[in-house]
């Protein structure tokens, strides 16, 4: 006897479940995000657990907390110190993690690069859902990937790739992408949200059943976010994001959740014919074809977890050809903007209500840090007066509403590496300038209370 059909309809954001469709989810209030599926009603045989995978059942037991062994896991160093330092010091064994970006950012390429410096020790398994072993050789033979331990496996049934999994039981798992994996005995089609989630479950126990780290490519959706439910990155032990226009060459890899290391270091990359490659100061990167004595450009020092990295930005003031003047700001939060330009003109007396104002982080780093209210703001004052700021000055802070500069930390690490970089006249919170401790030669640092002072100190 035929089983009937179940529509259900499922959110791609979170993965809400209701018998109707709803133009706004329920679960997350997402709109237009419930998609619909087939299901059977028939029971069908669950994915593998883990004790078929291994072929052993065991029990777990109550143990006390002192009784376990706390002791260093083992990782695997990747040959990239970057992204080591993304991952916290390696992958560790028996890990699941999940690598997502755009198109063309450079997911498949780190992959295949840190087999080359795996498989002097490790084996090996890359399965490709999305290309044909020849494209890949390909590839490797353009990054210089020649290991006799790699392993390519073209297939998307992941009942198949569980089976060779379990069978070869290779030191180090790779697959790309998670949205290519079918399950057959799963009634929707591959890249739909039950497929994702439970292939990536599967995978999940395979990875902890036999120890085996694994790495996972998840596509995004036109939101950025990585396509699928939210719970894919529950089920992941780390989740990475390659941020970074695809059309230039700097890439950052930036760590949303680890359950092994810290989530606020970030690792820089540059891409080029030879592959991706690790940019060592990134400092120094992003601020190379500055220019020298030009309005509306500001730098600013930002802290990546325990690196600073400086950051210049530009500001852009011009008359609006339009009734209402247009907001723009790439790599800084439109919305922080807005409010700093109110701050400007209540507090500051900068009048910009009827200017176009627009915002840029060169070399596409994403500014998040309150710390870089003050560069922003002095950047699109300078553009405003048409007055350069000091091409030797720095500025970090925070502004209140009240038009105030707040403190900020790490104020010694940013100064530190601003004055590595050769800059002279450093502009900070008047608190922060009264609780430096340290001596910095050849390093003039200037306290200030609000945004005019900021301004006049930062253009002698």
């Amino acid at each position: 006897m035929v089983s009937k059909a179940k529509v259900q309809y499922v959110c791609s954001e979170c993965g809400f479940e209701s018998a109707k469709w709803y133009g706004k989810c329920p679960g997350c209030g997402q709109w237009n995000c419930m998609e619909e599926e087939l299901r059977t009603a028939s029971v069908k045989k669950t994915l593998p657990t883990a004790s078929e995978i291994t072929g052993i059942r065991s029990f777990s037991r109550p143990v006390g907390i002192n009784e376990i062994n706390s002791s260093e896991e083992e990782r695997y160093h990747t040959g990239l110190s970057e992204l080591d330092r993304v991952l916290g010091g390696g992958i560790v064994k028996g890990s699941l993690i999940l690598i997502s970006g755009d198109p063309g950012i450079g997911k498949s390429t780190i992959l295949l690069q840190i087999c080359e410096y795996l498989g002097q020790s490790y084996r090996i398994l890359y399965v490709s859902g999305e290309e044909s072993g020849r494209q890949i050789k390909l590839r490797a033979a353009r990054l210089g990937v020649t290991s006799n331990n790699l392993y390519i496996m073209t297939e998307t049934d992941l009942q198949y790739i569980l089976e060779q999994i379990r069978s070869t039981k290779p030191d180090l798992v790779m697959i790309d992408s998670i949205q290519t994996m079918n399950h057959t005995e799963l009634s929707s089609s591959p890249g739909s949200i039950t497929q994702v989630r439970e292939c990536t479950n599967a995978v999940m126990q395979v990875a902890k059943a036999l120890d085996i780290p694994t790495i996972l490519v998840g596509h995004v959706n036109k939101d950025g976010a990585i396509a699928g439910p939210k719970v894919l990155e529950h089920i992941v032990d780390a989740v990475l994001y390659f941020e970074g226009d695809r059309h230039m060459s700097y890439r950052i890899l930036r760590a949303v959740k680890n359950r092994y290391g810290s989530t606020n270091e970030i690792g820089v990359f540059d891409m080029g014919e030879q592959g991706l490659r690790e940019v060592d100061n990134p400092s120094m990167a992003l601020l190379s074809g500055r220019p020298k004595q030009v309005s509306g450009t500001c730098v600013t020092c930002v802290m990546e977890g325990s690196r600073p990295i400086l950051a210049e930005i530009q500001g852009l003031a011009t008359t609006t050809g339009f009734g209402n003047p247009r907001r723009m700001a790439t790599g800084f939060d439109y919305n922080r903007m807005s409010l700093l330009l109110a701050v400007l003109e209540k507090r500051a007396g900068y009048y910009f209500s009827n200017l176009d104002a627009y915002i840029n982080v060169v070399g596409g780093l994403r500014l998040d840090e309150p710390a870089t209210d003050l560069a922003v703001a002095m950047a699109l004052v300078s553009s405003l007066k048409d007055v350069p700021i000091s091409d030797n000055a720095i500025l970090f802070g925070e502004i209140g509403l009240a038009g105030e500069i707040r403190s900020v930390n790490h104020m010694e690490a940013r100064i530190t590496e601003a004055a590595r970089l050769g800059f002279q006249k450093c502009i900070v919170p008047y608190h922060n300038f009264k609780q430096i401790s340290q001596h910095f030669d050849d390093m003039q640092i200037i306290g200030v209370k609000q945004i005019r002072e900021a301004f006049e100190a930062a253009i002698d």
